[in-house]
């Protein structure tokens, strides 16, 4: 396989989490999603609890696309803002796609920050209100009412999150290579047409 950075978004409950950890072990190759944080905490000299308070949530409702610019220095007043915060994320993910190897990178907005890479996958992971409970109350093991309050918080977070630093709808098919209902597809048929996408994008290079 030549170099490929898959990209995993994903609403709450659909599996996606599942699907990029069963893709980067059946490929091989790195996977990275909370690690993310850590990372840019160490690359940046930010205390990792400062990050995570902002990781994929958008900093009001106003709506705005990131900045291209680069991480502010630390003498900056909005050093520790959480637009630049979210910079510090973005740097990571340039990082890591400039490195001579695959990786598949969970949410954080890689699908749109990496969007003009020739080497990027970008997938999405979505599923119907049935599939999203009962996959919550499974993967979290919790009960239904919470799992019905954590489907309706968290993806409104990610969605105004995307929004924020995209200007995008989340679940715009245009955005994505590969769009899998899990409604439909067990985890390791997600995984098959995964593979079968970039096999088909090395036999025509």
């Amino acid at each position: 396989m030549n170099k490929k950075i898959i990209t995993i978004s994903r609403t709450y409950g659909s599996g996606g989490r599942q699907v990029a950890m069963a893709i980067a072990a059946e490929l091989g190759i790195h996977y990275y999603d909370k690690e993310l944080i850590n990372m840019a905490s160490l690359k940046h000299g930010v205390n990792v609890s400062l990050l995570k308070e902002v990781d994929e949530k958008p900093e009001t409702g106003r709506f705005k696309r990131y900045s291209d610019s680069e991480v502010s220095s630390p003498s900056s007043r909005d050093y520790l803002s959480k637009d630049n915060l979210f910079k510090m994320t973005r740097s990571v993910i340039l990082d890591i796609a400039e490195k001579d190897e695959s990786s598949v990178i969970l949410g954080r907005c890689a699908h749109h920050i990496l969007k003009d890479r020739n080497d990027v996958v970008r997938v999405v992971i979505y599923a119907d209100h049935d599939t999203l409970v009962k996959n919550a109350m499974y993967y979290e093991q919790i009960g239904e009412e919470e799992a019905l309050r954590r489907i309706d918080r968290v993806n409104k977070d990610r969605d105004a999150y995307n929004r924020y630093y995209t200007g995008n709808n989340w679940l715009d098919a245009s955005q994505y290579d590969i769009c899998l209902n899990t409604s439909k597809l067990s985890l390791k048929q997600c995984t098959r047409v995964i593979k079968e996408y970039i096999n088909i994008m090395d036999s025509d290079e």
